[in-house]
């Protein structure tokens, strides 16, 4: 499949981007709904979206948790995704023999936060050619995350992104260091905020984690203030009734005004930069 639209707006810092979708592809229909509506939100808002869902959560908190379709099916419902709505899509790849299959469909790989450090899925990302998005691991500071963008350059594909999602507070709670922001800012490439996982409880519930969702809007303004390039948020029609990160997610319904809400920060930011 052609590697179409383009996501040249990643690495245009002039204009802030979104990458957003459901934590996990449940089912084609709730995959769609999202779709449309972050399609419509970002359109009257002018905002670049990158749609992102996973077709595999392989770090869930117990054995029973939901895992979604798995490569061969989600890939196939997203590539119907895209056919459909026109956008861009990101999941995350857990194994290095994923990389391949993946870019086939797919327009940016992701790297979980907890797999940053391994070297063999990071340059398997690489070698593709597409963007690879590498999320910070909770465990990792700001400054050491040059060694695992280093790791994808080495392929010679330079284009990296790289996402703050929270820092481990002791034991099933995360919070975020707002001077992370500039720290990786300073490595020369774009930086992503995800506010949702940044609110969540890992394991709290023992074979499930927690979250406190009502903070989301609160962190993405902050972010916005300090300066990032994108935002990253997982949005479902109903997260009380989501099979994955359900705690942590933003109902469709209230997500534009928080976008709203995020893009007015944003824009002062970006003014006062100027």
């Amino acid at each position: 499949m052609a590697k179409n639209p383009s996501v040249d707006f990643l690495f245009n810092p002039s204009k802030p981007f979104l990458i957003a979708g459901p934590c996990v592809l449940e089912d084609q229909a709730m995959a769609e709904e999202v779709a449309a509506g972050l399609v419509c939100i970002c359109r009257g808002l002018g905002l670049p979206l990158v749609y992102k869902a996973s077709f595999d959560k392989a770090n869930r908190s117990s054995l029973k948790g939901f895992r979604g379709p798995g490569l061969k099916k989600g890939l196939a419902m997203l590539a119907k995704i895209k056919r459909k709505f026109g956008v861009p899509l990101l999941s995350d790849i857990h194994e290095p023999i994923q990389a391949a299959p993946a870019a086939e469909v797919l327009d940016v790989l992701q790297v979980p936060a907890f797999l940053c450090r391994q070297t063999d899925l990071l340059v398997a990302c690489g070698r593709t050619g597409l963007p690879v998005n590498v999320k910070k691991g909770q465990f990792v500071a700001p400054l050491n995350m040059k060694e695992a963008v280093d790791k994808v350059r080495a392929t010679g594909n330079h284009r990296v992104l790289v996402t703050e999602r929270g820092v481990l507070f002791g034991y099933n709670n995360l919070v975020v260091d707002f001077t992370a922001l500039p720290l990786l800012r300073s490595l020369g490439l774009p930086v992503v905020f995800d506010a949702t996982h940044s609110v969540q409880e890992p394991s709290r519930h023992g074979d499930a984690s927690g979250g406190r969702s009502q903070f989301v809007p609160a962190l993405a303004r902050a972010a916005a203030a300090v300066g990032v390039d994108g935002y990253f948020f997982e949005v479902h029609p109903s997260p009380s009734h989501a099979k994955s990160d359900g705690p942590n997610m933003v109902a469709l319904r209230d997500f534009e005004k928080v976008m709203r809400q995020v893009l007015a920060h944003d824009g002062l930011q970006r003014r006062q930069g100027a």
